[in-house]
């Protein structure tokens, strides 16, 4: 495998470039989640018409989404770029990316981001940050319910001498430890992706899995597609999120039920209800494209046994 292409870490001071990629967002919103990076010691910049652009259930048309990312990917004043939110609409954007993106910078974001994080990871060996986004988490605050979790940002944004262990706070569907390169995202993202030339390649890997908004039956039905094209073959283990929104009719199986029936089989270690994506804790921050080990004995971790910026 080449190495990945890592990004320099995050300083006091410098500058994000907060981009809406996907659908529209919310002014107040907006203002409340630049408000928090400047408190943390940053400076957001963002420009307007794009950032606040609508065009139908997007945050502008693909042309100048496209544009905005190039621009900001190119842009040498900035040292991140950080995701206004997610919604839908990144697929569109891949077209627009023919080359690794260098010097390659921090890049947040989840949800629907998730397909130009896949894109990035597979194209280029780009490491991304599955993590809090602009005007739905940071505008939340630290801690806060929707909000981010500020240690494990500082440490995946920061940190480039060595790696860092963090707590799940999920429970082990399945014990047992596993190394593996940490990859996911988005379950339904990661789904659409089959068949196309950058599907995710999975093999050896720990496998974040989350969504929200689908009944058990159709969680059901995106593992099973997953599991046919031969996308779970090979898995080292898999870190599931909360599924929320994901309620099943009176009596019936729950998301849980499914994923221990489906992953049972695989004799992997799985944890289950990590606040990761969507999730109404404070939401972790993972960098995908690292070297990993997940813990699912007792208290479930997960250690990142590399950095994920570049020293």
């Amino acid at each position: 495998m080449p190495q990945p292409l890592k990004p320099p870490p995050l300083r006091t001071g410098d500058s994000i470039r907060v981009l809406s990629l996907g659908s529209p967002v919310e002014e107040d919103h907006l203002r409340k989640g630049c408000d928090e990076l400047t408190r943390l010691g940053y400076t957001p910049k963002f420009d307007r018409a794009q950032t606040l652009a609508r065009h139908g259930f997007f945050a502008g048309s693909a042309a100048e989404r496209s544009t905005a990312l190039r621009e900001a990917l190119s842009d040498p004043s900035a040292r991140a770029i950080f995701c206004a939110r997610g919604g839908y609409g990144s697929n569109y954007l891949l077209d627009c990316l023919t080359a690794p993106p260098t010097p390659w910078k921090i890049f947040v974001g989840a949800s629907d981001i998730t397909s130009l994080q896949i894109f990035l990871w597979q194209k280029f060996h780009c490491v991304t940050f599955y993590g809090p986004m602009v005007a739905t988490n940071f505008d939340r605050g630290p801690s806060a319910s929707h909000g981010y979790d500020s240690e494990s940002l500082t440490r995946a944004l920061t940190q480039s001498e060595r790696g860092w262990s963090l707590a799940l706070h999920a429970e082990s569907l399945f014990p047992g430890i596993a190394e593996g390169v940490l990859l996911g995202g988005c379950l339904t993202l990661i789904e659409t992706a089959l068949g196309t030339p950058w599907q995710l390649d999975t093999r050896g890997a720990i496998l974040v899995l989350e969504d929200l908004l689908m009944k058990p039956y159709q969680v059901d039905r995106a593992l099973m597609h997953l599991i046919q094209a031969g996308s779970l073959r090979g898995l080292a283990g898999i870190i599931l999120g909360e599924f929320p929104q994901c309620d099943p009719p009176p009596g019936g199986e729950t998301v849980k039920d499914v994923a221990r029936r489906i992953f049972q089989p695989l004799g992997i270690p799985v944890v289950w209800g990590a606040p990761v994506g969507h999730t109404s804790r404070a939401m972790l921050t993972l960098p995908l494209g690292v070297s990993a080990r997940l813990s699912a004995e007792g208290s479930a971790r997960l250690e990142i046994l590399e950095p994920a910026c570049a020293p």
